[in-house]
This record gives C-alpha cells, sequence and structure tokens, in this order.
C-alpha cells in the first residue's frame, strides 16, 4: 500500500502541474469538476487515450499542423498501463521498424523535459543485455551490427566488462553481453503528461474522465464519437486505448478487429541498498534468465516475461483506470529466483512490494498500428507488447504523418493493422497465443522458428494427405503452408526442434526438393495465395484496373500479366500476377498476407458507384503448382491435349479438364521461374486432382516439395517477392522490373508521375544479388537476413534475403 500511496501521490504532483498550465489556456477539465467545460461538437481528429500512445499520437498530430484535435481519456491522464510502466527505453530490438521507433523515442524524451518544463526522470543509463550461450551471444552481435551501420553505438563486451560496469551482477555463467550506452530510464507517466502539455500548447482540447462508448460510421467513413458527456462529430477517430481497444473496436457501428490480448505483467521494487544504487546504474536485461533488472530510488526494480504468463480479461467500461492487481508470488518465485542468481548480494534486501498489472500483447509479438481495413478514418495505435515507452514516441510519430501525409515516413508494413484478418480476433485464439508470445519475447529468436499455437485455422483441403506424407508445416495469415517433406526413416521430432543460426537440419531435404524440381517434377500446394475475381457488366474493370496497376492489362483472353500497385510514390503496394478469363473479368493472385490490405487497397480507390464486382476468391480454389521439366508429360497426360510451349505458351491460362475433373485454370507459370504449371482447382476436386497428379507422376520422378525449396528457386532466379524484398518505398526501376511497368501504355496509372520522373533522374539504389564465394556452408554462420553489407568498407543496404549453400545444390 505504501507504493501505491507513493506513485499515486508523484502522479497527482505531476497531473496538477499540467492542469494548472493547461487550464491556463482552457483547454482541459478540471479534474473535480469536469462538466464546466462541455466538449466541442466537432473536430477534425478525436484520439481515445491519454497514456503514452495517445498523447504521442496528439503531440506529433500538432507538431505537423493539425490543431482541431480532441483527446479523450475515460479516466485521469496517464493513470492507465502507462503509469505502470518500468520506463525503460531501449533500441536493442530485432525488427528495424520497431529499433527506429525506439530510437526516435529516446531522442525525443531526452529533450522533451526543456520543451515542457515538465520533469519526465529521463536519465541516460545505459543497458547491459546478457548471453548465458553463444547462440545468444550470436543473436546479440546481429542486433549490435544493425544498430551500427544506423550509427547508434553499441558494443559487444565480455564478462570481466560486464562486472566493472554493474559490480553487483552474477558474471560466472556469462560468455558475453551487448552494451548500449544510449539506451535510458523514463517515468512513462510524467513523459506522458509532457506530452499533453506540449499538444495542448499547440491547440489540442483534452479531456479525461470522459467514456468514448461507440464510433459513429455512415458509408465506410467515421463521422462521429458518442461519448458518456455527448457526441462529437469527426473526421478521423485513433483508438489508442491499449487494452481497452479490443472492446472498443467491436463497439463501433462498424465493428474494427483489433487483434490484441493483456496479460498479467509482474515486477517488484524493493527499498534502497545499504549503499544506494547510482541514478546512472546500467539497466540489466537477463533474457536466458527472463529477467529485467533497473535502479529504482537507489533500490531495484525487476521483472520478467515468465514460461506460462496469465491472461487476463479486463472490461474498460467497468475499470476506468488500471489498480495494482493481486500479488502472486508463487508465480513470480522462477523470476525472483533468477534475479537472486543474478545478484546474490540482493537475497538480504527488503522487498517493498509486488506490483502486478495488465500489458497487452498481439499474435506476432510486434505492435499494431495503420487504418482499419473497414473503416476509412479509423487509425489504431496499440498492443506494444511491454514495450510502450521504448516505442512511443515514435510509433506516435509514425502513425501521425501516416494521417497527415497519407503515408509515414518508414516501411511500418511488420506493424500494420491489415496484416491480420478477422479470423485472428477470436478471443480462444488471442488468449492461447499471447500465452505463447509473452514467453518468446525472452526466447531466442533463430531463422525459421515458428508459433505453435493457433495453428491449424486455415488448411488446403489437402492438408491430412500431406501431413501424413511427412509434411512438416508453416503459418502465414492463419494458413497452413509446408515447409519441407520430411522422407522416410528420419526423425521427425528432432527435425522440428532444430534451432540454429548454423547449417539447418533440413537443408539437405530441402536441396533433394530443389534437385527434382529442375530435373524432373515436384507438386506444391499453394493454396494460400490470395485470390481475387474482378468483373463488370461493360468495360468498366478493365478501365479501373488500368488505373490501379502498372502494366498494361488491354491484353487478350487468357494472357497472363505480371503487374503491381504502385502508390503515388511509385512504391509497390503490391505485386501480382493478373489473369484476363474474358473481355469483361479478371483473375488477380496476390501473396498470402496480402488478403487484407490489397482488398483494402482495391476498395479504397474503385469507383464507389460503379457496377464492378470485386470478390474475394481464396477460399474456392486449391492451388498446386507443378515445377520442373516434366511437368508437361505430367498434365498431358492428364489432360489428353498437348502442354508443350507450342500449343500453351508461357504466361497462358487455359481453363480445362484434368483427370474427371472440369472447370481447372490451368496456367503456364511458376512463380520461379522454372518450367511447369500452375492449377486453380475448385476445392471440391482437389483431392480427385492431387491424387490423379500424384499418380501419374510416379513414373516421372514425381515427389512432394515445399516453400523453402520454392524459396530458393525463386532467389536463384532473382524473382524478388513483396513484403520480404519489395515493399511501398521501392519502385519498379530499382528492382530491375521495369518491364513489368508499362509507361505508354494509353492510360494514366496510379504512380505514372513518380516513375516517369525517377526514369528521367536515374535510381540511386538497386535490389541486386551478392553469391558467397568464401562460405563454408557447413562451418559457417548463415547470413539469414537483415545482415549489414559494405562496400570499399561503407554501409551500403541491409541483406534481404539468403541462400548460402544454394550452390551445393547444383
Amino acid at each position: 500500500m505504501f507504493l501505491r500511496l507513493l506513485s499515486d501521490g508523484r502522479w497527482w504532483t505531476a497531473s496538477s502541474r499540467w492542469r494548472n498550465m493547461a487550464s491556463s489556456r482552457n483547454s482541459a477539465t478540471s479534474a473535480t469538476e469536469p462538466h464546466l467545460i462541455s466538449l466541442p461538437a466537432q473536430a477534425q481528429v478525436v484520439v481515445c487515450g491519454g497514456g503514452i500512445m495517445g498523447t504521442s499520437v496528439a503531440y506529433h498530430l500538432a507538431k505537423l499542423g493539425w490543431k482541431d484535435i480532441v483527446l479523450l481519456e475515460q479516466g485521469r491522464l496517464a493513470a492507465g498501463t502507462t503509469r505502470f510502466c518500468a520506463g525503460i527505453v531501449s533500441t536493442a530490438r530485432h525488427v528495424s521498424i520497431e529499433l527506429k521507433m525506439a530510437d526516435y523515442s529516446s531522442k525525443l524524451y531526452q529533450q522533451l523535459e526543456q520543451e515542457t518544463g515538465i520533469k519526465t526522470g529521463y536519465m541516460k543509463t545505459s543497458s547491459i543485455s546478457l548471453a548465458q550461450t553463444q547462440d545468444r551471444l550470436i543473436s546479440l552481435k546481429r542486433i549490435a551490427s544493425t544498430h551500427k551501420v544506423m550509427g547508434i553505438p553499441c558494443e559487444i563486451i565480455t564478462p570481466k566488462q560486464v562486472a566493472q560496469l554493474h559490480p553487483l551482477i552474477n558474471i560466472h555463467d556469462l560468455v558475453g553481453a551487448l552494451y548500449m550506452p544510449e539506451d535510458a530510464v523514463v517515468s512513462s507517466a510524467d513523459v506522458s503528461l509532457a506530452l499533453a502539455n506540449a499538444a495542448s500548447r499547440n491547440g489540442v482540447q483534452i479531456h479525461d474522465r470522459t467514456s468514448v462508448s461507440h464510433v459513429l460510421v455512415q458509408k465506410g467513413h467515421v463521422t462521429g464519437v458518442e461519448t458518456d458527456r455527448g457526441q462529437i462529430q469527426c473526421e478521423y477517430f485513433v483508438n489508442c486505448a491499449g487494452q481497452w481497444a479490443y472492446e472498443l473496436g467491436l463497439s463501433s457501428e462498424e465493428p474494427v478487429s483489433i487483434p490484441l490480448h493483456a496479460c498479467e505483467h509482474f515486477y517488484l521494487l524493493t527499498h534502497p541498498l545499504k549503499k544506494p544504487l547510482e541514478s546512472s546504474t546500467p539497466t540489466i536485461v537477463d533474457l536466458d534468465g527472463r529477467i529485467y533488472i533497473r535502479n529504482w530510488q537507489g533500490g531495484i526494480l525487476s521483472g520478467g516475461f515468465e514460461k506460462n504468463p496469465k491472461p487476463i480479461f479486463t472490461e474498460g467500461r467497468n475499470q476506468l483506470e488500471i489498480q495494482n492487481l493481486h500479488e502472486d508470488w508463487d508465480h513470480f518465485e522462477p523470476l525472483l529466483s533468477a534475479l537472486l542468481r543474478r545478484m546474490p548480494g540482493l537475497e538480504a534486501l527488503e522487498i517493498m512490494q509486488l506490483v502486478n498489472c495488465p500489458e497487452s500483447f498481439t499474435p506476432d509479438m510486434r505492435c499494431i498500428m495503420g487504418e482499419s481495413p473497414t473503416v476509412q478514418g479509423y487509425f489504431v495505435l496499440a498492443g506494444m507488447n511491454s514495450a510502450g515507452i521504448s516505442y512511443g514516441g515514435g510509433a506516435g510519430k509514425y502513425l501521425a504523418e501516416w494521417m497527415v501525409n497519407g503515408y509515414p515516413s518508414e516501411n511500418v508494413w511488420p506493424l500494420d493493422l491489415k496484416r491480420f484478418g478477422a479470423l485472428q480476433s477470436s478471443r480462444t485464439f488471442l488468449r492461447h497465443r499471447v500465452m505463447e508470445v509473452m514467453p518468446l519475447i525472452c526466447d531466442l529468436k533463430v531463422p525459421r522458428w515458428d508459433f505453435q499455437t493457433g495453428r491449424q485455422l486455415r488448411t488446403s483441403p489437402l492438408y491430412d494427405r500431406l501431413d501424413a506424407q511427412g509434411a512438416r508445416w508453416m503459418e502465414k495469415h492463419g494458413f497452413e503452408r509446408p515447409k519441407y517433406f520430411v522422407p522416410p526413416g528420419k526423425d521427425l521430432l528432432a527435425l522440428d526442434q532444430s534451432k540454429t543460426f548454423y547449417k539447418p537440419d533440413w537443408f539437405d531435404i530441402v536441396g533433394s526438393e530443389v534437385k527434382c524440381s529442375k530435373e524432373a517434377v515436384c507438386v506444391i500446394d499453394m493454396s494460400s495465395f490470395t485470390k481475387f475475381e474482378i468483373s463488370s457488366t461493360g468495360g468498366q474493370a478493365l478501365e479501373v484496373l488500368q488505373y490501379l496497376f502498372s502494366n498494361d492489362l488491354d491484353v487478350p483472353v487468357g494472357h497472363i500479366v505480371h503487374t503491381g500497385m504502385l502508390n503515388e510514390k511509385g512504391g509497390y503496394e503490391n505485386d501480382c500476377s493478373i489473369v484476363r478469363l474474358n473481355k469483361r473479368s479478371f483473375f488477380m493472385i496476390s501473396p498470402t498476407d496480402q488478403q487484407v490490405h490489397c482488398w483494402t487497397w482495391l476498395k479504397k480507390h474503385m469507383p464507389s458507384d460503379s457496377n464492378l464486382l470485386l470478390e474475394d476468391v481464396t477460399w474456392k480454389y486449391t492451388a498446386l503448382n507443378l515445377i520442373g521439366p516434366r511437368a508437361v508429360d505430367v498434365l498431358s497426360e492428364l489432360s489428353y491435349v498437348p502442354m508443350t510451349p507450342e500449343h500453351f505458351p508461357s504466361l497462358f491460362c487455359k481453363e480445362m479438364s484434368v483427370g474427371y475433373a472440369n472447370g481447372i485454370r490451368v496456367m503456364s507459370m511458376t512463380h520461379t521461374g522454372e518450367p511447369g504449371f500452375m492449377l486453380y482447382i475448385p476445392i471440391e476436386y482437389a483431392l480427385h486432382v492431387y491424387n490423379e497428379v500424384m499418380s501419374v507422376g510416379q513414373k516421372y520422378g514425381i515427389r512432394n516439395a515445399g516453400y523453402y525449396a520454392l524459396r530458393s528457386l525463386r532467389i536463384e532466379k532473382f524473382f524478388a517477392f513483396w513484403g520480404q524484398d519489395l515493399d511501398a518505398f521501392t519502385t519498379p526501376m530499382e528492382c530491375g522490373r521495369e518491364f513489368r511497368v508499362k509507361l505508354e501504355k494509353g492510360t494514366d496509372f496510379i504512380g505514372r508521375d513518380a516513375l516517369m520522373q525517377q526514369k528521367q533522374n536515374g535510381v540511386y539504389k538497386r535490389f541486386t544479388m551478392f553469391i558467397l564465394e568464401d562460405h563454408d556452408t557447413d562451418l559457417d554462420l548463415w547470413p539469414w537476413w537483415g545482415e549489414p553489407i559494405y562496400r570499399n568498407g561503407c554501409y551500403v543496404a541491409p541483406s534481404s534475403h539468403s541462400d548460402v549453400g544454394r550452390m551445393r545444390w547444383n
């Protein structure tokens, strides 16, 4: 109870300072008499949530020149999860966009006190991430390489250097550490109040003790919000409601799916040490021990991410402010033991309190930001996976840019709300998935790891048949996809548990699948690919698609066009293949995780009053990819028609019979550059066609293959892939795809002006391929992704994909 009183006392002191400044400008309500100042009848933007995310969005919107903004908080400002945040600001992140957000946040918090006059508790302490194993040290070295090329100081240090920097740390089991001298700690609530103060000075109206009941929507666009104090008309709504973002999203007139779920998060606070710790004492992150440790008022603040987390449900309308949840010392005991092993000198230290607060987690450990795919003008920033204070400044900046400019200044696709579908918002799915996600925050991130929970959610009709033949599975957008097939006699369990930064156990298996694809024929189930049909009663389908896509789609019926949807900057919003089925109908094939994003982009740019019909037919077709020189023999025998290039030219589609099944869309392409065909099969015929293909193919050496083989084949042919190699900041001119753009096709298209200018000025970056000639596949570390590439000693780019050892397969 002493801690609660102390914390609330400090909070009210800071809050009172902010209120005195804000009330002088009549831009915030009174803490005791909120009815004195009524809500405005309308605003350009309404932000819901007065924690670090909401105040950061409001602050950055005002900085960008938007002034007609109202921020609403159902309790007191910064009285939610923000108030309980441990306050560690660290850039030690694996994902590039998260690193950039954290770096910006640290720089923002450093100057915020000078800007606002509100003390934020900012203290540059540095941080030390410990490694107990060589694999952990490799992981830290990978982080260090990324930081160095971004100009962020860091250093891999020895255990002895750790002891010099923090003498209380037990180093006997360490093999090294990552030292980040620029990392800091702050008072999270004070940072939020400082952001609110700065936003208020720039014209943002802030009202606490005001609950949003639902968002008003008309014709798919935000029109206002309903609160317990009246209605506000608005053009934009930003959901920064933290753990309550899920419920708030569902309460809209047009529900918005925001997949996150709260878990209990524990940390303890101690009384000061006999010799109080200096305020600049480095923060310790012991990922192998699953704990973090920082100085707190001369004592220790230490928490962690246990292996058995406790999900919770919290109704926002029933709990306006987050209170300290029940202590659970039995549950915290493994983390306490890890703390005492790492800092044995703390055994006699008096513990003040065990804090238990909710934290929101997402299905893939990455935060959620961006515009709703179903409601225009509805933006979301939530699900910080216990890193809200590190991401808060940068996340608010990027979302504000998104709203004001139409796009952020960095590639935020890994965080985009549209990476999820509604299927990932099941409460049961989220509850089970976050129980896996929370421990993964500390688990070693080795290449090609897969989530274990929430699986078999979307499957091909062939799933059981392939599984029985040794398929090992990966998940993409909720869809099960085969990685590779384990031959009879191999240890399936050992392969599933193989984790390494070196040559993986499945290397030779994938190599044999690649070899078969080159010399005989392989079949890959690619049913997960997104599939749309666009049609019209007249010629409007072609007219609209010519504007939305960069290549010329006015081709003869049956022809396939590789093209892309570009943004105004000429960057890729989607990369796809389109078949002209007839004069008024087109069949579009896109990457699996583009299902929501691509649909939203099309709907946003299609005329609302047209006779166009856009249909998602992903679930209607099973897709089989027949790759290899003998694919033509298999299909010829099954269809009783010649399938040679003379009779069935490249990039051509024909509806035909395969076995007993009619209506199979057969396309002469493979997505890899190898000879072969794609078969789009109505799902009721899927098992029959697969059985026939495998039966006839036996004489030609057919075998199953997976996506790892597909990936290797396409990389070998230099086929770039959206979301991995291409993004919204990559133009066709920069990745060797000029031939997929028709600048003179006789009609304008989105991004044409930018490409014309780039063609005139020339490109300054280009996507290219490198082969490591001096790499020992068996002994050396593999370059898996994102490693820095240097030229003449200078950093030039991050690596995208790599397939070291591919040459061994040839």
